[in-house]
């Protein structure tokens, strides 16, 4: 029952066919006995990614598939698929195979352990050993240096697509093209909890990636800005009380 879902876990993808297959049957391994879907939101792949998802789910019913309807970017993506889900506690996964579904039951039992903060609302994986080429990692750690200096969000890793958050606390973050890199800042400034937890990452199994470093750096300065500009801007009441 739609009810009784406990788990969403939420992959964008674009033009990975090569990995779907293999992703979602890990996805299924990791998560098997809980009660959780699937949500893959293809983002107009220009490859048989869609035909692949739609062929899989006569094998995994756990498994929805949502296409949209003109290519929106990653960070419009996950917003569709948490917008879509049905379960309380939404994790995310990059479509390319390179985060570890095995992970997920860790990060997903640190959000709901009894004894946690107050007002946690995100734990987000951190990669300890990344599998990316030397001119990969000087890029983003890169990014990282001069976003933690400026959003003071206590991030060493933005880039790390695993994350296990509240639904409800997401639903109010503001919505701009890749948020997906600002996610502890934003839920801070919404005065949310976030923790972070060390977890793998593995070489890209098969296709190329959609991101180059150029991209990256030049997206993330104007994006850099913007955030800033919009967390100064924000006001938070604490919460609101019915009387």
């Amino acid at each position: 029952m739609e009810s009784a879902l406990e788990f969403s876990v939420v992959v964008p993808v674009h033009n990975e066919s090569g990995n779907v297959a293999t992703l979602i049957g890990e996805i299924a391994r990791a998560l098997d006995g809980r009660a959780y879907e699937m949500v893959f939101v293809d983002d107009l792949s220009s490859d048989d990614t869609r035909a692949e998802l739609v062929k899989l789910k006569a094998t995994y019913p756990q498994l929805r598939v949502l296409s949209h309807r003109k290519n929106a970017g990653q960070s419009r993506a996950i917003r569709t698929g948490i917008l879509a889900a049905k379960a309380p506690v939404v994790g995310t996964l990059d479509g390319d195979g390179q985060n570890d579904p095995a992970d997920l039951p860790d990060l997903y039992r640190q959000l709901t352990r009894p004894d946690s903060p107050e007002g946690l609302k995100m734990v987000m994986g951190r990669r300890t050993k990344r599998k990316d080429t030397a001119w990969k990692r000087f890029g983003s750690r890169l990014a990282n240096r001069v976003r933690k200096r400026m959003l003071r969000d206590d991030c060493d890793d933005s880039g790390c697509g695993i994350k296990v958050m509240k639904r409800e606390a997401f639903i109010q973050l503001p919505y701009f093209d890749h948020m997906h890199r600002y996610m502890p800042a934003l839920m801070g400034a919404e005065g949310f909890g976030v923790e972070f937890r060390d977890v793998n990452h593995r070489e890209r199994g098969s296709g190329k990636s959609n991101y180059t470093n150029f991209g990256r750096l030049r997206d993330a300065w104007h994006d850099l800005r913007g955030v800033t500009w919009l967390i100064r801007r924000r006001r938070n009441p604490g919460g609101a009380d019915e009387i």
